[in-house]
């Protein structure tokens, strides 16, 4: 009752609808014949211009066209006898919203309307029992059939032949009848055996595409519309999944047709997005049905390919709504192969799509995007299926789609960019997601082989294409050979020896970068070391232990130590390797100060776990006896070694930071946290000749011999006094120079640091050093206030008289050097001028 309410509404619309549009034919024609009365009253011929709402009119293909008469003479005026004209046709209004919902949506909804009414006929007599099935059937095609026939009436109607929509509107709703009838007798009551069914629907589909040629774009959507909704209303599933997917695979295929011969590439987008709509409703339907998903699979496949080759026949040229179906397909393909158990059936419907993809961008670029992202799609797939516990399809499968995927791309990768990645993806990528998600089929040598092939074909690409300076394609095929070199050789080596295969991969890409001369192939080398260390990770974590220990002042860091073999096996190859590497400038590229201090910083770890091994101190009474001349003998080493390399000019950049680091060594330990003074450790038993006086007067030594800024020069007379008060320490204490100050060592304090002031004195007057000269005179006056402050409250007697006595004399003795070498420096200007 509600559906027939409805329908008698949507009647009483178009009826409306009719007679307004009438009304409004009539007052254009009068308005018309108003106008050319008043031109042909005027005298003048009529005019060969139309109005602007005339123009937009198409003409009736059976009027003849008209001249253009000359004016005539007004001197002589001629009768000009009236010639028949056959009514024009009606100017269609200008679209707006009333326009819209009161002229237009009802005729459509009227044609809707017609549709549903044949298929709720047919059901409410099923429902009813009426009517047999062969009936129901013939009636439905009756319906259908004078729908078609109302179309053609309402053409040629004198009160419906100015408004084309109303025989639109019928002629596709009798198509989408004829649809629905035909599914109805073939799938629902066997009425027609397949292959009749088969030239049956052909039938239809001819008689829909002429009715489209003949009236236009509207019919076509109503087709359309009518044809895919058709197995909805009848029950999708009342036949089986086969004959459904048959029907909408001929049915899509003759929108397809049609859009190409038309050039509508409207309606076949149109039918790609109802395509794809059915296949996820049918996903969603027959879940837990592998067998009719596998049918819904092969129908993806067909659509995608069908809908990429056919959008761009119609005339469409936006490249991604061509590429558009291919990667829906594939995404659907991909959602689809789960509950298809990753089988060889899925995985063929896979691979040939893939295959047409791969066939279109062999024809036009335009395609390439689609091809990508079929391997990317694939890749996933196949990792998926990897995972699963019965996998026996996806191996071979994952072979085919490299060879799928690599050969094309090889043979075409002059071409573009595009086709080196499918080569390249082609070669490495199933092999590589094979051997991460299932390494178990294969031993380690078998795959070893097998990924030292796929480097031999990366390499010959990249061998190819090493005349493009400036191509990513190079840079990529380089960069994976060598991903898939290392990869293989790692095979045939332990885990514990990795740090072979990535020093040999980081030669071996150095010395390609030197043959190829491209700029952007001197940064791979970084890679493979950055593997090596991501590797060492357990080694380099224990020397960070081992550092961040010894700074905090652990007196026994050897405990701390990893095993030497470890160390030198993960860190020692990569980091020298990339030490030679580094005297090529080119080398590295923007990455060259990250691999050269990382180089060198593992390089000195290194070297001082092999010194810590060499005296091996891990007891306590050991590092009393040991520790401060294992700590002295490596300070000087650093010292050492950057002095010599500052003043040769040679890696003048590895010098400072040696030299910066045996500094930060001596302050931080020698005279912070296990400073011998407070921390007991032997520094020998000789007055001079003890280590804490060679280790100050040796590092002081070369920072005077370095150069003559006066930071540096500072920096080493403040070393100078620490080896003097060494000296003095030493001297009172012997061995073990720990306890308290007596007044002798205090005495002797004043003593060499006057003589290491006098001393400045003499040679800065000497050499004419302004800084020697200040800082022996800053020196003195210090020794002075210490005499009067300290040295005085713990002399009494004799002693106090000598030590002022002593101190008088020299301070009267500089003071008159001074003076004279002060005046003479006057005189010379004064002099001079």
């Amino acid at each position: 009752m509600t559906a027939f309410t409805f329908l008698l509404a949507l009647a009483g619309a178009a009826a409306f609808y009719v007679i307004f549009r009438r009304i409004a034919f009539l007052e254009d024609e009068v308005r018309r014949v108003e106008s050319q009365l008043a031109r042909f009253e005027q005298g003048g011929a009529v005019s060969s211009q139309v109005a602007p709402n005339e123009a937009a009119a198409p003409l009736d293909a059976a009027a003849p066209p008209r001249l253009e008469e000359p004016a005539l003479p007004p001197a002589i005026p001629t009768e000009v006898a009236p010639k028949p004209t056959r009514p024009e046709p009606r100017v269609e209004p200008h679209i707006s919203l009333e326009s819209l919902i009161g002229g237009r949506l009802p005729i459509w909804i009227g044609g809707t309307a017609l549709v549903l009414a044949g298929f709720f006929l047919v059901r409410y007599s099923i429902e009813s029992g009426l009517l047999g099935p062969a009936m129901r059937t013939v009636l439905a095609a009756l319906f259908g059939i004078a729908l078609i026939a109302a179309s053609e009436v309402a053409r040629r109607l004198p009160a419906t032949a100015d408004d084309p929509r109303v025989a639109q509107a019928l002629a596709g709703a009798g198509v989408a009848s004829l649809y629905g009838t035909l599914y109805m007798a073939a799938t629902l009551y066997h009425l027609i055996a397949p292959l009749p069914a088969f030239f049956a629907v052909l039938l239809v589909t001819a008689v829909a595409m002429a009715l489209s040629l003949r009236h236009g774009p509207p019919t076509a959507a109503m087709a359309l519309i009518g044809g895919f909704a058709a197995p909805l209303v009848a029950g999708f599933d009342a036949a089986g999944v086969g004959p459904l997917l048959v029907y909408l695979a001929l049915f899509t295929a003759a929108l397809f047709g049609l859009a190409i011969h038309r050039g509508w590439g409207w309606l076949a987008l149109a039918a790609s997005v109802v395509g794809f709509g059915w296949i996820n409703f049918l996903i969603v339907m027959l879940a837990g049905k592998p067998a009719d998903l596998s049918g819904v699979g092969a129908f993806t496949m067909l659509l995608a390919a069908g809908a990429s080759a056919a959008l761009p026949a119609t005339g469409m040229h936006n490249r991604w709504l061509r590429v558009a179906p291919l990667a829906a397909g594939f995404l659907q393909l991909l959602a689809l192969a789960p509950a298809l158990d990753f089988d060889g059936l899925a995985w063929s419907f896979y691979l040939i799509l893939a295959a047409a993809a791969l066939f279109l961008s062999w024809r036009q670029s335009v395609y390439l995007p689609g091809a990508l992202a079929a391997l990317g799609f694939m890749l996933v797939l196949e990792g998926l299926a990897l995972l699963q516990p019965e996998r026996s399809a996806t191996p071979v499968a994952a072979a085919i789609a490299a060879l799928l995927f690599a050969l094309p791309g090889h043979f075409l990768a002059a071409r573009r960019s595009a086709w080196t990645a499918l080569a390249l993806g082609g070669t490495a990528g199933p092999l590589l997601v094979a051997h991460a998600c299932a390494s178990s089929l294969l031993s380690a040598p078998a795959w070893g082989l097998l990924e030292l092939a796929a480097t031999a074909a990366c390499a010959s690409l990249a061998w190819r294409l090493r005349v493009e300076e400036h191509d990513f394609a190079l840079t990529g095929a380089s960069a994976l050979a060598g991903l898939l070199a290392a990869l293989g050789l790692a095979q045939f080596f332990p885990d514990a020896w990795l740090a072979i295969p990535l020093t040999l991969v980081l030669v071996a890409l150095a010395a390609w970068a030197r043959i190829a001369r491209v700029p952007m192939l001197f940064e791979l080398p970084v890679l493979p070391f950055v593997a090596a260390l991501l590797a060492a990770a357990l080694p380099i974590s224990a020397l960070a232990d081992l550092v961040f220990g010894s700074i905090a002042g652990d007196r026994l860091p050897y405990l701390r130590l990893p095993e030497l073999g470890t160390l030198f096996r993960t860190l020692a190859l990569p980091a020298a390797a990339v030490l030679l590497i580094l005297f090529d400038p080119r080398q590295f590229g923007r990455a060259r100060r990250f691999a050269g201090t990382a180089a060198i910083l593992f390089g000195i770890l290194l070297l001082y776990g092999l010194a810590k091994h060499l005296l091996a101190i891990a007891t306590l009474p050991r590092f009393v006896d040991l520790g401060f001349i294992e700590r002295a003998i490596l300070t000087q080493a650093c010292l050492a070694t950057g002095w010599f390399l500052l003043r040769s000019g040679k890696l003048r950049s590895l010098g400072g930071v040696l030299l910066t680091l045996g500094l930060c060594r001596f302050v931080w330990f020698d005279c912070v946290v296990l400073n011998p003074v407070w921390v007991d450790q032997r520094v020998g038993p000789l007055p001079l000749l003890n280590a804490a006086v060679i280790h100050a007067g040796l590092t002081a030594f070369w920072l005077w011999t370095l150069v003559s800024k006066s930071p540096v020069r500072v920096a080493a007379a403040v070393l100078t006094l620490v080896a003097a008060l060494a000296v003095v320490r030493q001297a009172a204490h012997g061995s073990l120079v720990t306890g308290p100050v007596g007044t002798a060592e205090n005495g002797g304090y004043s003593a060499i640091l006057l003589g290491i002031a006098l001393f400045w004195l003499w040679r800065g007057i000497a050499t004419t050093a302004h800084d020697l000269r200040i800082a022996g005179l800053a020196l003195l006056t210090l020794v002075t206030l210490k005499v009067f402050l300290i040295d005085a409250a713990a002399l009494d007697g004799i002693l106090r008289i000598l030590s002022f006595l002593a101190l008088g004399v020299a301070l009267i003795g500089i003071g008159w050097a001074y003076g004279r070498f002060v005046g003479q420096a006057q005189k010379v200007p004064a002099a001079e001028v």
